[in-house]
């Protein structure tokens, strides 16, 4: 029989408590005993609300609404859960930050805590308290969690954007192993569109899969939407380079995917429309779990975007930060709850759950076994470690965030590939929206 005491409960290792997930009473009894010892003690009747992103893997949002039963049961801390596309978090958090009333807690995307960082909650003593106790946070996490600083939001995790991509085909266009650069990649692309089995990625306002190729294919070629001041600086050769680059790519790509959303290319994907994409690990997972499309799941494999010109890798992952309100009656429950959320006897079976779709930012949960138990998983633990922020060269606050909010350079690539502007328009397009954000 195993016994579970206060201190062998709060000591549990990151190894032990990702194979030995605690549930049901054994999750209840951790609970306690963390609530009593933690530094936060939530006010007397506390309740909140949190307004997350809708999950894409089933499994996820169970073990986390899983997560929050067991935090209520053991503080008294009633939790209500509301969820919405990724895309629509932004707009509802920016409506609650300007009037002073909503949700407690926003879990969104990219920069959110950054759009109004005078109006969320400081939590520099919750990062503080996660990075001494598990390994620190890699660098692109601070970049997206601190404000000065300020810790204006604590980086949850990542959802990796990899190229997804069929293997059978692949090996048919005369290619064993995905393309590693931009030149190859887009040999590869136009083999697969010879051999009828064409990919695409997404060009309509797909806050995930859009903006993340279009900022890797930007940073590939050497370009960059402002320099370390912020000076504003998308007008330029390189710029035009990669513009040039994505076309050649958009005109061997499957039809259709100028009104892509983030939705499209999983549906093309399991429908076999497409044979390469950029996605989280939620196609291979919905295949894995549809005897139908296990055929698809056995002939797939994921891959790190091509190095394109600058020699390195310029990828854009997909952050996930919560943040609180600063209007919330509840602060201290606030960030007891967001703590919780990052121990290690939940987090990590709770990223198990999720099948390689969250990617941890505390270099500690690097050895979750949900990494190598299958290789397919493998190259979505490093995301966070790889990973851009989206200031690129530039800070990473409130004008950035607002430049991926409203999908400038996305909306750039995506009038040149479909003819709309050409390369100085688009260029020029782009540059008098930047200009307005960073006011330069």
């Amino acid at each position: 029989m195993t016994t579970f005491d206060r201190r062998t409960l709060l000591k549990a290792g990151t190894a032990a408590a990702a194979t030995a997930a605690l549930t049901g009473p054994a999750l209840l009894e951790w609970s306690k005993a963390w609530a009593q010892s933690a530094p936060w003690k939530p006010e007397k009747d506390a309740q909140l609300s949190i307004l997350r992103w809708k999950y894409f893997v089933q499994a996820e949002d169970d073990k986390f609404v899983a997560l929050m039963d067991a935090f209520t049961k053991a503080t008294g801390v009633k939790i209500t859960i509301s969820r919405e596309s990724y895309e629509d978090v932004q707009p509802k958090a920016s409506v609650a930050a300007n009037t002073g009333a909503g949700p407690d807690l926003f879990w969104g995307l990219y920069s959110l805590p950054h759009l109004f960082p005078t109006k969320v909650l400081d939590v520099t003593d919750v990062a503080d308290y996660l990075g001494k106790k598990y390994g620190g946070w890699v660098d692109s996490a601070v970049k997206y969690g601190k404000e000065g600083n300020k810790w204006v939001g604590i980086p949850i995790c990542y959802t990796g954007s990899l190229m997804n991509y069929r293997l059978a085909a692949s090996q048919k266009a005369g290619f064993s192993t995905f393309p590693t650069t931009t030149d190859a990649f887009l040999e590869y692309v136009k083999a697969m569109k010879k051999n009828n089995t064409p990919g695409g990625f997404a060009l309509g306002h797909a806050p995930g899969d859009g903006n993340t190729w279009v900022y890797w294919c930007l940073w590939a070629h050497g370009g960059q939407h402002v320099d370390k001041d912020d000076k504003v600086t998308i007008n330029s050769p390189e710029t035009e380079k990669a513009l040039n680059y994505a076309k050649a790519l958009y005109e061997n790509m499957v039809p259709g995917v100028a009104s892509w959303n983030d939705a499209f290319n999983n549906k093309a994907f399991l429908g076999e429309e497409i044979h390469w994409t950029n996605n989280g690990i939620s196609i291979y997972v919905a295949a894995t779990k549809d005897p139908s499309k296990k055929h698809i799941a056995d002939d797939m494999n994921h891959a790190y975007f091509p190095v394109g010109p600058a020699g390195k890798p310029t990828e854009l992952h997909l952050m996930f930060p919560i943040l609180a309100m600063g209007y919330t009656k509840y602060p201290q429950a606030s960030k007891a709850l967001i703590a919780y959320m990052l121990e290690a006897d939940n987090f990590n079976p709770w990223i198990a759950a999720a099948q390689g779709y969250l990617t941890h930012c505390l270099n500690a949960f690097d050895s979750n076994p949900v990494w190598t138990e299958d290789p397919k998983r493998t190259p979505y633990r490093d995301v966070a470690k790889r990973s851009l922020t989206a200031g690129g060269l530039g800070s990473n606050g409130e004008k950035a965030a607002a430049a991926i909010s409203d999908y400038v350079i996305l909306d750039m690539f995506a009038g040149f590939c479909a003819g709309k502007d050409d390369a100085k328009t688009a260029m020029r397009n782009a540059e008098r929206q930047l200009k307005r954000i960073y006011r330069t």
